[in-house]
Parts: structure tokens; sequence; C-alpha cells
């Protein structure tokens, strides 16, 4: 598959899912805007994958917060295994804190067998999560923060988005999360 079809599958689940769903709501300005960088990884060893996160951080860094608000870089080709990509995550934090982008940067996880502490790998509740590749998501905490002032109740929408799955019909799951039947 070309990274254009990995990128691609991935627009179609942050339309269709984290939008059309509204698990994320800060999602749908930024991408009406074309704020969000998709970045495909051709990563197959850890070794590469390191050096393109530390580019996408850097690329962020370097780039204007209000043309780039939010960067997803997609991984189609490594870490399919969930626990080996959780695993990557502590390197992905040590990456952020070794360049004191602490504060400035934090990584949101997205797996196609995403599986939340304590539940089961088949709950509903792990959808939430589930993306056709896996996904390092970086986020700029300064516009984070901002989103969060402007909600009354940011702390609910876990809450909300658990009961939006649980709320979903097989065949919607089926229609919304293709990569993972």
């Amino acid at each position: 598959m070309s990274s254009n079809t990995h990128q691609q599958l991935v627009e179609e689940w942050l339309d269709n899912v984290v939008i059309g769903l509204n698990l994320c709501p800060f999602a749908h300005q930024p991408r009406k805007n074309k704020q969000i960088r998709f970045k495909v990884s051709s990563a197959l060893t850890p070794e590469v994958l390191v050096a393109d996160l530390f580019d996408e951080l850097t690329f962020m860094a370097q780039s204007d917060a209000n043309e780039v608000v939010t960067s997803l870089l997609i991984v189609p080709d490594m870490l399919l295994n969930f626990s080996d990509y959780n695993e990557f995550l502590d390197i992905a934090d040590g990456l952020i804190i070794d360049n004191n982008w602490e504060g400035v940067f934090q990584i949101a996880s997205f797996h196609p067998d995403y599986c939340f502490a304590e539940t089961e790998s088949d709950s509903v509740e792990n959808l939430t999560n589930r993306a056709p590749y896996p996904i390092f998501h970086v986020i700029r905490e300064e516009g984070l923060a901002e989103a969060l002032k402007s909600m009354a109740a940011p702390d609910e929408v876990y809450k909300r988005n658990i009961k939006t799955m649980q709320n979903l019909t097989q065949e919607q799951i089926h229609t919304l999360f293709p990569h993972l039947n």
C-alpha cells in the first residue's frame, strides 16, 4: 500500500469516527482549516521510527501553531502488536523530555488493537482509540489548554465517548471500523 493510501485511510477514520462521532470536540475546526498534518513513517526499525518521531516533533516546534495545530504520525509497517506500541510510547515520551518539550507537546496514542488498562480487549470502549494503524498524535499543549478552557466539563468527554461507542450497533461498528473486521 502506498503512503497516500495509508494517509487516506487515516483521514477517513478521522472524518468518520473522531470528528463524525465527536470523540474529540477540538478536531473539527483544525480539520476544516487544514491545520492537521499527516505524516506517514516508512520505518521498519525502532531507530528509524525514533528519528521520524523526532523529525515530526522538531517540525512541530519550528512551525507556526496557527498553520499546523496538530500532527498525526502514521506507522503502518511497525508496532502492529499493541504491547510493542505501548512500550514505544515510553521512548516517545523520552524524546519529549530529552528535548525540553515537556509542557509544549504531548502524544496521544491510537492503535488498531488499542486496549485501555483494566479492560478486556473486546471491550467497546477501546474503540475510542482504535485507528487503522499505529498513530502518534502530537498535540500542542498550549492549544489543548486553550480549547479545554472553552469546555464546560472537559473531564466528561471520555465518559461521553464510551457511551457513544456503547450505543453503536454492530453494523455501525463494522462500517466505521472496517480496518478491525
